[in-house]
């Protein structure tokens, strides 16, 4: 692999390996109001919150972290306004304490804040509105979550970048990725050059999957798979659920995202981890392997988007199976007809909002990305011509970005509109 090459992949590590304290459209709504509060000097009198609508499918039923349990976009402005230290960006309420706990309920409960949906050419769009006396200020957040686009206070123009559509707006060109490459990559990099970034993915994401484990969060998938099998493949399946059990239900614990998701990191590390463990494979294995699932889940969402109404589990779950493929030596065949497979296996699977139910999704599709590597290990494959499955990996990977990006906004539209409707118990 060239130097060019390398330093691409590297750079493409570095951007998406971030680590974050909450599911990330409320942090980053956190962190718009953060601004919001930074630029108008005080905390606002009144907010209105503006955001598109898949903004507002995946903030309805998570808890924002340092909250007492609290859910929503309310919560998530008070929480940045209150406690959100600016400068952490997707950290921006990892540090809060017992008194700002208090003072973010009596601000989300007592200052008036209107929220709507708004129509935007961006699948991730945030626009906050204060006032604080006689001053108004407003701030923008477009295409990825910490990516500022707009400021104003009294109608002067302090930040003003151009909005495009592109969820790639502004980050590292991921054209150069392919799964040969890939591959070759995770053979050829020095150690030293990502194992900070993939070790921290690693541990920090370990740290909240074994939490997962041991502690009452949400509808507890992960523990409930292990209830009745301790084999590798259930294992693998539980650590990553349990993750997400924990993560959506408010746990506080840091997580290294991959593509904008905390839920995609821990996917596309955790099965691969445990399997590591299992076979007794060296930690420079484990982290190659690893690095493999991220660049394999990064190249499928490129195409597919940030946030669509396409599960990014489903990626991750696949970009995973990948990585364990890796860890056994497999040739770049099994590991391309593992990925082929599995994207004809799972793909359409709805993304309905960040909430508990996402662990049984992880779990769903990390079985389905093992399920296929066992059938590639055995020569056994779905063929060209199969539903959207086109000859050869990287044309099934344009055919599934096809598919989430312009054959599923429509279903984007009714999941909101369901969700909106449905009723709260």
């Amino acid at each position: 692999m060239n130097e060019r090459t390398m330093n691409a992949y590297v750079a493409i590590l570095e951007e998406e390996l971030i680590l974050a304290t909450g599911c990330t459209e409320p942090i980053a709504i956190a962190y718009g109001a953060a601004r919001l509060r930074e630029t108008l000097g005080g905390a606002p009198d009144s907010v209105r919150a503006e955001v598109s609508g898949n903004i507002l499918k995946n903030v309805k039923s998570v808890v924002v972290p340092n909250t007492g349990g609290m859910k929503g976009i309310r919560a998530a402005v008070a929480a940045g306004v209150i406690a959100g230290q600016p400068e952490a960006e997707l950290q921006v309420i990892s540090d809060v304490t017992e008194q700002a706990l208090a003072e973010i309920r009596a601000y989300a409960d007592g200052t008036p804040m209107e929220v709507s949906c708004m129509e935007s050419p961006c699948m991730l769009d945030i626009r906050l509105t204060g006032t604080r006396g006689a001053d108004r200020a407003v701030v923008r957040i477009a295409n990825h979550h910490t990516n500022l686009v707009h400021i104003e206070k009294n109608g002067d123009v302090l930040l003003d970048q151009p909005l495009v559509a592109s969820a790639e707006d502004n980050l590292q060109d991921k054209s150069v990725l392919n799964l040969a490459e890939i591959l070759e990559f995770a053979d050829a990099v020095p150690l030293e050059r990502i194992e900070g970034l993939v070790g921290r993915q690693i541990d920090c994401n370990s740290a909240i999957a074994a939490e997962g484990l041991t502690g009452d969060w949400g509808a507890a998938v992960g523990r409930t798979l292990l209830d009745g099998s301790q084999d590798i493949r259930t294992e693998a399946r539980a650590w990553a659920a349990a993750g997400s059990d924990a993560r959506m239900s408010g746990c506080e614990l840091p997580v290294v995202i991959v593509s904008g998701s905390g839920n995609q990191g821990i996917t596309a590390s955790m099965p691969v981890v445990r399997y590591a463990e299992h076979l007794g494979a060296p930690r420079e294995k484990c982290i190659r392997a690893v690095a493999v699932s991220d660049l394999i889940t990064i190249h499928q969402k490129t195409g597919i988007g940030r946030l669509s109404a396409f599960c990014g589990a489903v990626s991750a779950g696949i970009g995973a199976a990948a990585g364990i493929a890796y860890l056994h030596d497999e040739p770049y065949q099994v590991i391309a007809e593992t990925v082929t497979t599995a994207m004809g296996m799972i793909s359409g699977t709805v993304c309905d909002g960040a909430k508990p139910s996402c662990a049984a999704k992880i779990a769903a599709a990390v079985e389905a990305g093992l399920l296929s590597y066992a059938m590639a290990r055995q020569g056994r494959r779905f063929r060209g011509g199969d539903g959207i499955v086109t000859k050869g990996v990287e044309g099934t990977i344009r055919n599934v970005g096809l598919l989430a990006r312009e054959g599923m906004r429509e279903t984007d539209r009714v999941i909101l509109k369901i969700m909106l409707e449905c009723e709260e118990e």
